[in-house]
């Protein structure tokens, strides 16, 4: 990706800027294909780390290598030209000190040309989201239900329903803005209490299971596409691809036992003069001996 091109996309502080504005659009992408279908409509996409659940088969985001966030971030650069792209950093590229998260963060932001990463973990991941924004890494910071978490939660739950909780909640989004991030994903959290942390701080909150009054929202697009067969409460789906897809390899599949696929106009004759120029006659099917 060149400078120019870069130029002309939304920035980190482009969306920074957006606290208490317009709502700010934005959805998953995983590959070059759909990256370039929803451009033209989001502030930012995120390569999220759930790409390991929705492409890849597994059931958490826990086993996702940095490999592979890399190669599809790369993809979802080159499908793109406008949105902010942000690459998540999966489990273990990052909590065991703020070297080892910049070094990781600086090979993805160089080999997918991404201009920004995000971080699961509140007050605890505050010192590295510091080091690195300190170092010119933007960073979206993610809160509440965190799955690469979902081992020490004890499954995906949802976050802030009790009130005890929300003086440590609220502390995580305070200390990730201190910190400089950028804005910060709320998931999985009480309606009232992202609100709340809505209010409070002073950079972006992004919604996914969490409050309208969000300064944005996020979904998984194939979630809200109809194209996963379990969706969270939170996700509405504004298609049924699923369904879509399924009809039409069914009717691909009809057409190639009877032979209706594929027809004259999707198959190629042979140049003029180079032999026989209409496709070949059926054989004949012998008949059965009396």
């Amino acid at each position: 990706m060149s400078l120019q091109n870069s130029l002309k996309r939304m920035t980190a502080p482009q969306i920074a800027a957006r606290k208490g504005g317009e709502p700010i659009v934005s959805l998953t992408a995983y590959h070059a294909h759909t990256a370039a279908l929803v451009d033209p409509h989001v502030d930012f996409l995120l390569v999220g780390d759930s790409l390991g659940m929705v492409m890849h088969g597994y059931s958490s985001t826990v086993p996702v290598p940095l490999d592979l966030m890399i190669m599809h971030g790369a993809a979802v650069v080159r499908g793109s030209t406008q949105a902010l792209v942000v690459v998540d950093m999966p489990f273990g590229s990052y909590e065991e000190s703020p070297q080892i998260a910049f070094r990781n963060a600086v090979r993805v932001m160089k080999e997918t040309g991404c201009g920004a990463i995000k971080m699961e973990g509140g007050a605890h991941m505050a010192p590295t989201i510091d080091y690195l924004t300190k170092r010119g890494i933007p960073v979206m910071a993610h809160i509440g239900l965190t799955p690469q978490s979902v081992n020490m939660m004890g499954g995906f739950k949802t976050q802030g329903r009790e009130k005890k909780d929300w003086a440590r909640l609220e502390g995580d989004a305070q200390a990730v803005a201190n910190a400089g991030a950028f804005a910060v994903v709320l998931e999985g959290m009480a309606e009232l209490l992202a609100a709340r942390i809505t209010k409070m701080i002073a950079i972006p909150t992004i919604g996914i299971g969490a409050s309208v009054d969000c300064d944005g929202q996020i979904l998984v697009l194939e979630d809200m596409l109809g194209l996963s067969p379990r969706v969270p409460k939170f996700v509405k789906e504004f298609g049924n691809l699923g369904q879509a897809i399924e009809n039409s390899v069914k009717a691909y599949a009809s057409e190639v036992k009877s032979r209706q696929f594929p027809a004259r106009e999707h198959v190629y004759a042979m140049k003029k003069g180079e032999g026989l120029e209409e496709a070949p006659q059926k054989k004949a099917v012998p008949r059965a001996k009396k």
